[in-house]
């Protein structure tokens, strides 16, 4: 039974291994167990499986030999009652003296051929692995996968890695030591993977290359075997009875000896099966291993693997079950979004609804109706209020008019205006003059608020064309959008950048005195007037008889007499005061070539420098305002909006044409053969589904049986019960119902026979059966019986006691 339950359990995970192996090697996510044989190149790893099997079949010779993982899948077939088909069989492969009709080795790549001579499939080896790396001693990790059919072996599957080796030799390239490791730690890396680390016993176990690459990835050794070879070569007087008891380097699974042929036997042609009688009466006889005989040897070792790979495989099964489950579901959305062929004469529904698409998700950005907001940052229009509301807002309101203009500057311009006649009241020109200048400045940030505008709109552009997956597919239909759309924003930019200068122009070709939220003349010098008087000292206290003693002992004061006090022009003609001509110093000297002020303001200049730049002030911040408002508005109008209802037309007009579809719609190499290699995935993951449910309820039957430790009554059972549910779940036409009620009455009815040895039957209250849930599951899934009948078989085949005792 457990050797069913064996090939059972191997055979599906063989299946699942050549379905993956069928789309490529790096196209599988899913970690399958298997035994990954680590050893150095003179280990003896070759003959260890060449002893499992049976037959001479692997390439040997100097250096590296096996340059690619073999995936080596044992299946055990019974010899047949009579020999008529293999005796057809070994006809039809020729007159071969080594054809067996019982043996032969079935590669995946030459699928329906049959090698029944071993050397031929060693011939074989050779040549897919020359085909694949060369002659140069190189290596690749694509694997060869070789099926053998025997009835001399046990149920297994192992991957024959390449041996590990320091020095490159001959042609070997000069990193071949890192190549080998590399593909090695990519097999044994993987949790699913048990470690076969092959040893030769005649050397220092600390020093062995295959043990220490496994302690790399697997420290506790929870994972790892050790084989023994060349214990019959050991220093007289020496063993491994130590490393055996885990003495030495401790593996939980342990270690096992075994003797393999030497170089002498393999010259002289002896046969794998004298070499196993030889090794057999080397452990009967020897002192050190007699006693443990039983444990020792090549059999043994087939036997031990076979039982660790099922155990591991069953344990890893529901794992595999839901990752083959979560990879068909997102292969399934990639092979949707990356859709299929294109049909004749859709090139233009395709076009259109992609123009379509593009045109309504590009709306929905600009208004921030999509799905996808972002919880991190700013997107799409929101970026481009950010521009209006922070970006110019901000800008605008920095600027100040008199970080440029200076007071003296104003007062300049308050005398240039006046001409050749001083003013009496502060006109109206050199303020209008200074206040156009500054809203000049205003048409710089209006005119690159546009261009960060524009640069917003391109950035949306640049993330429709990532997301739609049209575009992926169609690269040139992408560069054609890419470039008629920025053409269309690069065309509304005129209208938008010249809109923008003529409110500038506007703003700056009528200064309007009148506006409500304008200060008047007469409000700012009552302003400045009260501010200056506000800073003057107050005056002296005068007493009235001194200053009426004064006034009466004075004259009228004369014009020639009073101090005379510094004037405008009088600055610019020189910065000294009070110089005594003499009687033949010239009155008048003539004006230089420029003429700067050189003295500082006087207290008219100042009043009148302090109002013009208080009405500048008032007025150039009412400009401000009307700028920050009316620029969005603005680029709103002609770009924003403007793109968003009038850029589908735009696309229409150049993409929509006969003439260019076929052009436009050429998929890209890479979306070709991704779809490929998506859709070679998803079948085979669909094939992988198939094979994992239908195997892993009757794995649990098995299992049930197995553990109840009643194996020899219950042969009858497990057959009728295998088949008849192999009947009910792979049966899925409606014609099969009679079948499926044929299967459950067989099952309700060997079930019900073995009622009392299941009632007597001492069971170990921790075995793992999960035969109540399966039966339910299938009973119910396939509603063959209605609810009593259900509840009936239940009690049939659980009985009250055993149920409470599984727990």
């Amino acid at each position: 039974m457990a050797t069913r339950l064996g090939s059972e359990i191997v055979a599906t995970i063989n299946k699942l291994q050549d379905v993956f192996a069928a789309v490529g090697t790096n196209a599988s996510t899913i970690d399958l167990p298997q035994i990954c044989v680590l050893g150095s190149q003179s280990s003896g790893k070759s003959s260890v499986l060449e002893n499992i099997v049976g037959r001479d079949f692997l390439p040997r010779g100097a250096g590296i030999v096996t340059r690619r993982p073999l995936v080596l899948q044992l299946i055990n077939r019974p010899a047949p009652a009579t020999k008529a088909n293999g005796a057809a069989a070994a006809a039809a492969e020729g007159d071969d003296k080594q054809a067996n009709e019982n043996e032969w080795g079935e590669f995946l790549h030459l699928p329906g051929e049959k090698f029944y001579d071993f050397n031929k499939i060693r011939a074989e080896i050779i040549r897919d692995t020359e085909a694949k790396t060369g002659r140069n001693a190189g290596i690749s990790p694509q694997p060869i996968n070789l099926r053998i059919y025997s009835p001399n072996v046990v149920t297994l599957t192992l991957v024959d890695l390449p041996g590990l080796t320091k020095v490159p030799v001959g042609d070997q390239p000069k990193d071949i030591e890192r190549q080998i490791r590399d593909m090695l730690l990519k097999y044994i890396s993987r949790p699913a993977a048990i470690i076969l680390a092959v040893t030769a016993a005649n050397q220092d176990l600390a020093n062995s290359d295959g043990l220490k690459m496994a302690r790399d990835v697997d420290p506790e050794g929870l994972r790892t075997i050790g084989v023994l070879t060349k214990v019959d070569l050991m220093d007289q007087g020496t063993d491994v009875v130590d490393i055996l008891a885990g003495r030495i380097i401790p593996l939980r699974l342990g270690y096992v000896p075994v003797v393999n042929r030497g170089q002498r036997d393999i010259e002289t042609s002896k046969s794998i099966n004298a070499a196993l009688e030889h090794e057999r009466k080397f452990f009967e006889s020897h002192p050190s291993y007699q006693s443990k005989a039983q444990f020792c040897g090549t059999p043994f070792l087939a036997r031990k693997l076979n039982a660790i790979l099922m155990q591991h495989i069953r344990s890893t099964l529901p794992d595999i079950k839901q990752r083959i489950t979560s990879q068909l579901a997102k292969y399934n959305q990639e092979l949707t979004s990356l859709g299929g062929p294109m049909g004749e004469g859709s090139a233009g529904n395709v076009v259109l609804s992609i123009i379509t698409e593009f045109t309504s998700e590009f709306r929905t950005v600009i208004d921030g109706n999509t799905n996808d907001l972002s919880l991190n940052e700013l997107s799409g229009g929101a970026r481009i209020s950010y521009v209006f509301h922070e970006l110019f807002n901000n800008g605008v309101k920095s600027i100040d008019p008199f970080d440029q203009v200076k007071d003296g500057d104003i007062r300049t311009i308050l005398y240039n205006s006046s001409g050749s006649t001083p003013s009496l009241f502060v006109g109206t020109t050199a303020f209008e003059v200074i206040v156009k200048q500054q809203i000049k400045r205003l048409e710089d940030p209006s005119l690159k608020c546009c261009q960060l505008v524009y640069d917003e709109l391109i950035r949306i552009l640049g993330q429709l064309l990532a997301k739609i997956q049209a575009f992926r597919r169609y690269p040139a239909l992408r560069e054609r959008f890419n470039a008629v759309v920025i053409n269309f924003f690069k065309t509304a930019m005129t209208p938008t950048t010249k809109l923008v200068s003529d409110m500038v122009s506007m703003q700056a070709c009528y200064v309007n005195t009148t506006h409500p939220d304008f200060l008047s003349g007469h409000k700012a010098m009552a302003i400045i007037t009260d501010r200056l008087n506000a800073n003057k000292p107050p005056p002296p206290a005068v007493d009235p008889k001194a200053a009426k003693l004064a006034v009466n002992n004075n004259k009228d004061l004369d014009v020639d007499s009073k101090k005379e006090e510094p004037s405008f022009f009088g600055s610019f003609f020189s910065g000294k005061k009070n110089v005594k001509r003499g009687p033949n110093t010239p009155s008048m000297e003539s004006p230089p070539a420029i003429i700067r002020p050189q003295a500082a303001l006087n207290e008219r200049e100042t009043m009148e420098t302090d109002v013009i730049k208080l009405l500048i002030h008032s007025y150039f911040n009412i400009v401000k305002r009307e700028m920050i408002d009316m620029v969005p508005k603005a680029i709103s109008l002609t770009l924003v909006n403007h793109s968003k209802e009038n850029l589908q037309r735009e696309l229409l007009q150049e993409l929509y044409k006969p003439e260019v579809l076929d052009d436009l719609l050429k998929e890209s190499e890479h979306v070709v053969s991704r779809r490929k290699e998506v859709r070679s995935m998803v079948d085979a993951l669909n094939k992988a589904e198939e094979y994992v449910p239908n195997s892993l309820y009757s794995f649990r039957i098995l299992i049930a049986i197995c553990s109840l430790g009643l194996l020899p009554a219950f042969n009858l059972f497990a057959d009728a019960l295998l088949s008849g549910f192999k009947l009910v779940i792979r049966k899925e036409d409606k014609d099969t119902l009679s079948d499926n009620n044929t299967a459950l009455r067989l099952v309700t009815t060997t079930a019900g026979n073995l009622h009392p040895i299941w009632e007597n039957a001492d069971i170990d209250a921790s075995a793992e059966v999960e035969a109540e849930d399966i039966i339910e599951s299938v009973l119910e899934c396939q509603n063959l019986l209605i609810q009593e009948p259900v509840q009936r078989t239940r009690s049939m085949f659980l009985p009250r006691e055993l149920a409470g005792t599984l727990g």
